[in-house]
């Protein structure tokens, strides 16, 4: 196989995984909180050749002799855009969307080994479930089950509750049927400072791999101002436009490829013809 076609083979494959981004993201144009992301290309492994040179002084080049000739290029990262989504109000008591776009909601969800551990989320549309360990509470979760922390372990809230009230620094005050006002905690929010390096683990959720939690977020203080708006979800930030304009594009780089590994191939043909 000729390096033209080695060429055109790898870039296909990468090709693919961008395409597999882009219908990703597509598929979750309407996903509260969702994050695009975006494939990253770099250059992959190439060959010096060189050439002997006609004047063995060169005067004035500033190149090397010969050529580079490359391999092709990789998918080398798939970059998280953090930007902020439209806030639909709803009107929903439970539904909750954050104001910063680097701001993230912490939950307890089971990881690819099956332990319970801290994952991230903007998917803000919030649930009761009955408490396992006290049937006179509820506990607030998100749409999948997974428990949305506070500062001070899960949000639970009483039974007997008429009226849920969350502020706007995360602070949850619940109402009872006799009127009487209780405060049930304080929504565990975290500033992502280096998001590129967080995962997506599935159902809408972030979770960092194989790095000390400590380097990829901050708790954000209860005073550090008004980020969270109760009666509203965060909509992806996904432009269906953009996305197809990006995959007419890929697909477009894609025949191309396709089309040099098939001139390539009877190059070769009319080589091993040859008399």
């Amino acid at each position: 196989m000729n390096q033209s076609m080695i060429s055109a083979a790898v870039t296909m494959g990468q090709l693919q995984h961008k395409l597999d981004t882009i219908s990703n993201n597509m598929a979750n144009s309407t996903t509260n909180g969702y994050k695009r992301r975006e494939a990253q290309f770099s250059d992959i492994l190439f060959q010096q050749i060189n050439s002997e040179a006609l004047n063995p002084t060169e005067a004035g080049r500033l190149t090397p002799n010969g050529i580079r000739l490359g391999s092709g290029a990789r998918v080398s990262s798939t970059a998280l855009s953090l930007e902020a989504g439209t806030l639909q109000q709803t009107g929903r008591l439970l539904d909750v969307a954050l104001t910063q776009p680097s701001y993230y909601f912490q939950v307890s969800a089971i990881d690819n080994n099956g332990n319970e551990s801290l994952q991230f989320t903007r998917d803000g549309a919030f649930y009761l479930s009955p408490s396992a360990n006290n049937a006179n509470e509820m506990e607030l979760v998100t749409s999948e089950g997974n428990k949305v922390m506070g500062v001070d372990g899960p949000i639970t809230i009483p039974a007997d509750h008429s009226k849920i009230t969350i502020g706007q620094n995360g602070q949850v005050s619940v109402t009872l049927n006799n009127g009487a006002i209780v405060e049930s905690g304080q929504l565990a929010i975290v500033n992502m400072v280096r998001p590129q390096l967080m995962v997506s683990v599935g159902q809408n959720l972030q979770a960092p791999q194989d790095i000390p939690l400590n380097q990829l977020i901050e708790e954000v203080n209860a005073g550090a101002g008004n980020f969270v708006q109760q009666g509203a979800l965060e909509s992806s930030n996904v432009n269906i436009s953009t996305e197809m304009t990006e995959m007419i594009q890929t697909q477009r780089s894609y025949q191309f490829n396709a089309r040099s590994l098939t001139i390539a191939d009877q190059m070769m043909g009319l080589v091993n013809g040859l008399r």
